[in-house]
């Protein structure tokens, strides 16, 4: 094993920032990232006008749009879950508009899971299960009117399924939902989502009983149609997801044919596509699991930015772990890949990489000043603008980095600049709160001594944070910014409207200074910031080099589109003396056949360096 290691290192040194290096930065990877006209419809809802919801869902219902219907009205459920009072506004301006009925169907459904959570059954207690049932006993009649305002529509009849699913329904009761859904949409990817999981063997079925079902359904699917990716929502269910294999094996060709028809599939849509995004995470996900890394890595381009909660939210924080995932295939490529060759080329072509979804923002503030923090960042590996902040702390932003096209460092499970944060607050006692900001979210992440110690995000369409959990991570902030009272903070991480406007008051509660006026705004959150300076990204070697110098204003920083600052009058001279001494010495070492040749080229090389040093020095001056 040991040996294996010390084989795959040089080959992970030499290849590991070529492979993949066109895929998108991790700090543009976003997680359900929603189409825009319904992340406005939601935001409007969420500050309490339901109109935009009204428009988008009649225009699904008007044109027969039944798989984005279903999408939607999900969304608008989960937001309902947290902020109900324009749902109700609805409702009381409309009590039987069929929209408005649908998202409380589905409301109804999602409430009582939430209650119940999605542990294990034998996780979760006896009154969660009172609670669980009796909410799913008053949604009965919701679903009944949901279905009976709009009968063409099979959405009701996928929230039926999954109501049959929770309240343990017998097989016939399923079999008649089941006909309903697909007398209205044969093909309805959802509502065959939802049956699947009742056929599951968790559930109500086998695992031989859910990839016939899958496989049926794809084998009569149309061209295109996302149903033929349910075979490969069965495997992610037999692999990963089911609580035991006691129900029966599988064979592993039918896992193998599911991710074949999966890849087949997603050549009908193109890179980056959100519609493919779904299955392409799961297919990434299998692909892994099977071991087929440059298949996995090819799929990891088509999904690009568009990263999904579903599959990663098995293994953990569902964006780390599609980010550290992806980098362990880039890893496993770069890793077996011979020394003297060249990494596969993508099977899909080369792509520019494109960010694509919401603008990323992101900032740090540094408790040291800036030359401080550029020595400790010296070898990153990241690029990086540093701006003083007042006192003695320092603004942080990641820099563009030209060879990015060729080359990308291997950092998975966060973006660049808590990478960057990680390692240059490693070993020192200031710590470093990274700041995010995208479409509607705002969070951050503190780092002390090389490690994440709190991270929070704001987002207006999730669950505000619990007391216990907003308490822990304001203790920990009080802790590192020596705080006595955490209390206010706890109030401002259980704020969930106004999320950019929470952050800031974060900053402000934690003595820190206020955020330069572009951030959030612009690309360049430091532009016109004072003292703006450039950390160029360096190897290990020059990295080494410069830090042994210990010259931070001279080596470590350039300020963007300037050049050096002058050098001090002694350090011409010396080198003037030192050349004056050694030229001559090596002219008399060569001549003179008493001195051997190791001295004479020991005062050659000497003469060389500092003559060579005056020339780069006058040049640079002569540029300036």
């Amino acid at each position: 094993m040991l040996l294996r290691s010390f084989l795959t290192m040089p080959r992970l040194l030499r290849h590991g920032p070529a492979v993949g290096a066109d895929l998108p930065p991790d700090e543009a990877v976003l997680l359900d990232e929603r189409p825009a006209p319904l992340r406005d419809a939601l935001s409007a809802a969420t500050a309490g006008d339901h109109g935009p919801a009204r428009e988008l869902l009649a225009a699904t219902r008007l044109g027969a749009e039944w798989e984005r219907r279903s999408d939607y009205v999900g969304a608008f459920a989960d937001a309902a879950v947290h902020s109900p009072g324009w749902l109700d506004a609805w409702l009381a301006d409309a009590p039987e508009d069929p929209d408005a009925t649908l998202v409380r169907a589905d409301l109804c459904i999602r409430r009582a899971w939430s209650v119940r959570t999605g542990a294990r059954a034998r996780e979760v207690s006896s009154d969660r299960f009172r609670a669980f049932f009796a909410l799913l006993e008053d949604a009965v009649p919701v679903l009944g009117a949901a279905a009976e305002l709009n009968p063409d529509d099979p959405v009701p009849w996928r929230i039926a399924l999954t109501h049959a699913m929770g309240i343990r329904a017998p097989r016939e009761v399923f079999d008649a939902y089941w006909e309903e859904a697909t007398a209205r949409a044969p093909h309805h990817y959802g509502c065959h989502a939802a049956a699947l999981q009742y056929l599951c063997a968790k559930w109500h079925g086998s695992h031989e009983e859910m990839f016939d079902f899958a496989e049926h359904a794809a084998a009569g699917a149309l061209s295109g149609s996302r149903l033929h990716a349910l075979p490969l929502a069965a495997a992610i269910e037999y692999d990963v997801a089911a609580d035991a294999r006691g129900s029966g094996q599988v064979d592993r060709s039918r896992i193998t044919a599911a991710v074949d028809r999966a890849l087949g599939l997603s050549t009908f849509y193109g890179p980056g596509d959100p519609e493919a995004a779904g299955f392409r995470n799961e297919l990434a996900l299998v692909l892994v699991l099977a071991k087929r890394f440059d298949e996995a890595l090819d799929v990891f381009r088509a999904i690009g930015t568009q990263a999904r909660s579903h599959p990663w939210r098995y293994f953990g924080e569902p964006r780390r772990e599609f980010l550290e995932f992806r980098t362990g295939v880039r890893m496993q490529i770069a890793g077996s890949t011979p020394f003297f060759s060249r990494p596969p080329k993508s099977a899909t072509g080369n792509r520019e990489r494109t960010s694509g979804g919401s603008a990323v923002h992101l900032l740090a503030i540094a408790s040291a000043p800036p030359a401080r923090v550029a020595t400790a960042a010296l070898m990153c590996g990241v690029p990086l603008r540093i701006a003083p902040a007042g006192g003695s702390a320092s603004y942080v932003a990641p820099a563009p980095d030209e060879p990015s096209g060729r080359r990308a460092a291997l950092v998975g499970g966060e973006d660049r600049l808590t990478g960057a944060a990680n390692t240059f607050t490693t070993g020192e006692k200031w710590p470093a709160l990274v700041l995010l900001r995208t479409g509607d979210l705002a969070g951050f992440r503190l780092l002390h001594k090389g490690r994440e110690v709190a991270a929070h995000s704001w987002d207006p369409f999730a669950p505000v944070a619990d007391h216990p959990s907003a308490s822990a991570t304001a203790d920990a902030l009080a802790r590192v910014y020596g705080l006595s009272d955490p209390r206010p903070l706890t109030g401002l991480l259980r704020s969930s409207t106004a999320p950019a406007r929470h952050q800031a008051d974060l900053v402000t509660a934690l003595g820190l200074p206020p955020l330069p006026a572009g951030f959030g705004r612009h690309a360049d959150p430091l532009a016109g910031v004072p003292g703006t300076r450039l950390l160029e990204r360096r190897g290990l070697l020059s990295g080494m080099r410069d830090t042994l110098a210990n010259d931070p204003e001279r080596l470590l920083v350039r300020s963007p589109g300037a050049g050096p600052p002058p050098r001090p009058k002694r350090w011409w001279v010396v080198r003037l003396l030192a050349l004056a001494l050694f030229g001559p010495a090596a002219a008399h070492a060569w001549w003179s056949p008493g001195v051997g040749t190791t001295r004479s080229v020991l005062f050659s090389l000497l003469a060389l360096v500092f003559g060579a040093q005056l020339v780069a020095a006058a040049r640079e001056r002569c540029r300036g």
